[in-house]
């Protein structure tokens, strides 16, 4: 008792008489305009400078952690003459600022910190793509600033069936030994980007750019390979879909530039030679797949490639009998005698069908090799 009244005289008559402690070199007491403090009390040496031994005296508590509250400057030199603290120099303060540090951890570091305590494990694949919802809505979470250290998980349970976690996490603290504990609970599940329609979509239409959008669905959801939503556009979907459906690389396909039965133009190509027919499709594909057709005219089945919509191209040169070799003759051109016509109907006939007997085929041959030489009748020259 008497040793701690001796402490307070001595601390009045250090902070009665300002002028002549300065005389002395000691420097005299201030109030400060702005404070900052880590801890749950506000002392004396928080709010005035050199305060001397009676800075370790608790006057306020402090704010909640990451506020700021303010005090009069007259409510605070009542509270310090309380604590036996006065001859304060005050200036032209009003009021002292009051801030208590912390440390914030905002919702997406905490949910990122149980994704990386889960990932790859119980069946969950990478943390980028483990979404994460806490029970009661925890946004951001705010810890004394001597909780520095970096979250460490030490106990993760998880349920696979119903999503469920319960991860405890501890944090080392500056001040005592004994680490800061934390735990965190709620529903975690692994999701996927994949390409939602935006509206219904029947099996004959062409996706533009508008009717997909790009979304993280759970992977439960997307059974087999997302398509992700570059990939979808431009592509034709196998079956009818609704609008918020997901869809998966087995969902979509070229476009169908042929269907089965429809009418087609045929194309036929050998080199220096284009014609078109008109044929109907035996079989439905896309463009660059392989088709059959019906010649109508000729009523043979061809196989060609499809090449555009409604039209398919055969290329002749594989369906033509071989062009025989050339037979090296004299020939002579008389006087105002014109060139041999060309039969064009027998080159189609040798392009698109297969002569039906040997002799028709003797005179195909025939045909296509008078056509190659347009210029001249062949006639043996008479001998002299």
């Amino acid at each position: 008792m008497i040793r701690t009244t001796l402490l307070a005289l001595s601390v009045l008559f250090a902070l009665a008489l300002p002028a002549e402690a300065a005389d002395d070199g000691i420097a005299a007491p201030t109030l400060r305009a702005s404070v900052t403090v880590s801890s749950d009390v506000v002392r004396v040496g928080d709010l005035v400078d050199n305060a001397g031994s009676a800075a370790l005296i608790p006057v306020y508590r402090s704010p909640d952690l990451g506020t700021t509250g303010a005090l009069p400057v007259a409510q605070v030199l009542s509270v310090l003459r309380a604590k036996q603290v006065i001859g304060v120099m005050t200036g032209d303060i009003r009021e002292v600022q009051v801030t208590r540090l912390a440390r914030t951890l905002a919702n997406r570091d905490l949910e990122n910190a149980v994704a990386s305590a889960l990932e790859r494990r119980f069946g969950l694949g990478d943390a980028a793509n483990i979404a994460v919802t806490f029970d009661r809505g925890i946004s951001d979470m705010r810890l004394d600033a001597s909780n520095s250290g970096a979250l460490q998980a030490v106990a993760t349970r998880y349920d696979a069936r119903g999503g469920r976690f319960d991860v405890t996490f501890e944090i080392n603290n500056d001040n005592t030994p004994a680490p800061t504990k934390l735990r965190l609970t709620g529903i975690a599940i692994e999701t996927v980007e994949v390409a939602v329609l935006t509206r219904d979509i029947d099996r004959t239409d062409v996706l533009k750019s508008s009717d997909v959008a790009q979304e993280r669905r759970p992977k439960a959801e997307v059974p087999g390979e997302p398509a992700l939503r570059e990939r979808a556009v431009g592509m034709q979907l196998r079956r009818p879909m609704r609008a918020g459906t997901p869809i998966r690389a087995a969902d979509i396909a070229k476009p169908e530039f042929v269907s089965r039965d429809q009418s087609v133009t045929v194309i036929y190509q050998v080199p220096g030679i284009y014609l078109t027919t008109r044929g109907k499709a035996l079989d439905g594909g896309a463009e660059g797949d392989t088709v059959s057709v019906l010649n109508l005219q000729t009523k043979r089945t061809l196989t060609g490639t499809v090449t555009g919509r409604g039209q398919v191209t055969v290329q002749g040169a594989s369906q033509s009998a071989p062009m025989p070799a050339a037979v090296e003759q004299t020939s002579s051109l008389k006087r105002d005698e014109a060139p041999a016509p060309v039969d064009t109907d027998a080159i189609v006939r040798n392009l698109v069908q297969a002569p039906a007997s040997p002799a028709q085929a003797a005179q195909s041959q025939a045909q296509v090799a008078q056509a190659q030489i347009p210029q001249a009748r062949v006639s043996q020259a008479q001998a002299k």
